[in-house]
């Protein structure tokens, strides 16, 4: 009998996190709301996680296949037809986008940067879209989606160095923070890798994985990364089961493996509870990025706004992301959906209209039992959406599995094995 509960509970939960996609997507532009606030502007690795899930809604009935082509169609063109300068309002330079655009006009907002990781994100739904959409009157999605690809210069991005900068600005040039450590750049690295055009360096992935930290944490040895989100938005698009570069082959591992035992450290982590937060338990755990109640200071504790939190080392203010640990279905199905079913039977105000809120944080009273997030956030969504369609069908992995440019930059990055 809970199987079934389980089962119906995903679906219906995937569909109302699709549903935002859909429901925040600008008639005209086809551009999705980071978050749905009044007047959030368009977060284009939002975009990117629509692209992908538009063939999810396509096999689940969501949308015919004809109305999901016409908005992917809808997406691609505008894209195709944006700015490319270095104009502080464009909407790109180079192939990539910066990482906030206005809803309407597609322009640069709150002068963010030219955006590397959310530009990655975004291709890899342009991928995605291009790789399903493969019928005979579907030619003009694919040509766009591969004119989109080719068109970044991945090569531009590396700045004359062996790895990558996180962005660009055209006040200022390219940010001094650099991709270091393991996290969610792997899809960053493996699309700059596989372009035809203007491809990373093969020494790009190896200065990178110089940074790499091998650690055994709370008994598991494991390739560290804090942040829960930095194990599993690369694995949205890519099945890394059984296919390892050099880094896992020496270490008898590949990523997949890596972000199994990830998963066990945050749930040792809640169990252990080494801050006494609320609530925290082996079925409570879930500390990501997300939005958090602000920066303030009650007693002995200090409370953070959004941020991206990570374990076991911090930051952790006692804040969870609820959506975090139905994400991680396709890696810990039993502990996901032992930890989702605890969460919504103790704090059912964490998920309103069948959608997660981007942070809950119960150490901190207040009306809703805790602190919680306003409204929902474009990323959280889509991301649950995706990972509960691999988990149910592998729909997205084995859509990428069959691009040719994810299989070069694989290839190229060392990894063998597996479905390569």
């Amino acid at each position: 009998m809970a199987r079934v509960w389980d089962e119906a509970l995903l679906v219906r939960l995937q569909r109302a996190a699709f549903s935002y996609l859909s429901e925040y997507a600008n008639d005209d532009t086809g551009l999705v709301a980071d978050t749905s606030r009044q007047g959030s502007p368009c977060s284009i690795a939002v975009v990117g996680f629509a692209l992908s899930c538009y063939p999810v809604a396509v096999r689940n009935g969501w949308l015919s296949r004809a109305d999901a082509a016409a908005r992917t169609l809808k997406i691609l063109r505008f894209f195709s037809q944006s700015t490319q300068s270095d104009a502080s309002d464009a909407t790109g330079y180079k192939g990539f986008y910066y990482h906030f655009l206005d809803m309407r006009t597609g322009r640069r907002v709150w002068r963010c940067e030219l955006s590397l990781i959310d530009t990655a994100l975004l291709i890899a739904g342009v991928l995605v879209a291009g790789c399903y959409f493969d019928a005979a009157g579907e030619g003009e999605i694919r040509e766009l989606a591969d004119a989109l690809y080719r068109r970044v210069d991945w090569r531009w991005a590396q700045n004359g160095a062996r790895g990558l900068s996180q962005g660009w600005k055209p006040e200022s040039g390219f940010l001094h923070y650099r991709w270091e450590g393991y996290n969610e750049a792997a899809l960053l690295y493996v699309l700059g890798l596989g372009s035809p055009t203007f491809p990373l360096t093969p020494v790009a992935y190896r200065t990178w994985q110089l940074t790499y930290q091998w650690e055994n944490l709370l008994g598991r040895d494991v390739l560290y990364s804090g942040p829960l989100f930095t194990h599993l938005f690369s694995h949205a698009w890519i099945d890394f089961r059984g296919i390892r570069d050099a880094f896992m082959r020496e270490k008898g591992s590949d990523y997949f493996e890596n972000t199994k035992s990830a998963i066990a450290i945050h749930r040792e982590y809640g169990e252990r509870n080494p801050y006494g937060f609320k609530a925290y338990s082996r079925d409570f755990w879930g500390v990501t990025a997300g939005d958090g109640p602000m920066p303030l200071h009650r007693r002995d504790r200090r409370f953070f706004g959004y941020m991206s939190r990570g374990v076991p080392y911090g930051p952790d203010d006692g804040t969870i992301a609820p959506w975090a640990m139905l994400a991680t279905l396709p890696f810990a199905p039993e502990a996901a959906v032992a930890g989702t079913r605890r969460l919504l039977e103790i704090y059912p105000q964490v998920c309103r209209q069948d959608r997660f809120s981007s942070g809950f944080n119960p150490t901190l009273r207040g009306n809703a039992g805790g602190w919680l997030s306003e409204g929902w956030y474009g990323l959280d969504q889509g991301l649950v959406a995706m990972m509960i369609e691999n988990h149910r069908t592998g729909l997205i992995w084995e859509i990428v599995r069959h691009c040719s440019y994810v299989r070069d930059g694989l290839k190229r990055a060392g990894f063998e094995g597996g479905w390569l």
